[in-house]
């Protein structure tokens, strides 16, 4: 799955969540936590959705966050989770759920490229949109907070595979909601700054 259904479901999962619990949550940090295990496409020698994308490893991981903020972390775990539980095992190759038990390959196996997917991934991001505008999710990415300045790496998930085809190019009809959280995430960091600014 692109980065815009990682999105998109990092966002409701996590939101959906902190509902249940009656806690707030970070916006910003809930848009990094859906595409977090993605960094194992920096990290030489580590295979795409192998060990990093493991729920297993994911959990252990996340345990000090969990020990530390109790129940106010679980929305960013499950908005991490989904990650390799929806999105990525929806499409094409699948991921090692479940490394090291088994390195077997989990997964729908839907061509990320294909009419589903992308009809997949379009409806997650206008049900995300939806939420952020009816709940005003959209609004405190445009309030002063530190962990905004955290938003580059979301957008350099969106900007590699939407300008420089990498780890693949995305399919035409992905590039408007890309460019939408491009955006979004690119006016917050610009308030953050400006507020930073204002306040020196």
């Amino acid at each position: 799955m692109f980065s815009v259904g990682h999105f998109a479901l990092g966002y409701l999962s996590g939101r959906a969540l902190s509902k249940l619990l009656n806690v707030n949550v970070d916006v910003s940090l809930l848009f990094l936590a859906s595409i977090l295990p993605d960094i194992d496409l920096i990290i030489p020698g580590v295979e795409h959705r192998g060990p990093i994308h493991s729920i297993i490893v994911l959990f252990l991981a996340f345990v000090p966050v969990l020990i530390t903020y109790k129940k106010r972390a679980i929305p960013y775990f499950i908005a991490l989770a989904q990650h390799s539980l929806i999105g990525d095992f929806l499409t094409a190759g699948g991921v090692q759920m479940l490394w090291p038990i088994t390195i077997t390959w989990y997964g729908a196996k839907i061509e990320v490229t294909s009419l589903t997917n992308i009809s997949l991934e379009w409806i997650f991001f206008l049900a995300c949109l939806t939420v952020m505008l009816k709940t005003k999710g959209a609004w405190t990415l445009f309030h002063h907070h530190p962990s905004n300045m955290l938003l580059p790496i979301p957008i350099l998930t969106v900007v590699l595979p939407t300008f420089f085809t990498f780890p693949i190019p995305v399919p035409l009809e992905l590039v408007p909601p890309h460019l939408t959280y491009l955006t979004l995430f690119s006016l917050s960091i610009l308030v953050d700054i400006e507020s930073s600014l204002k306040t020196t």
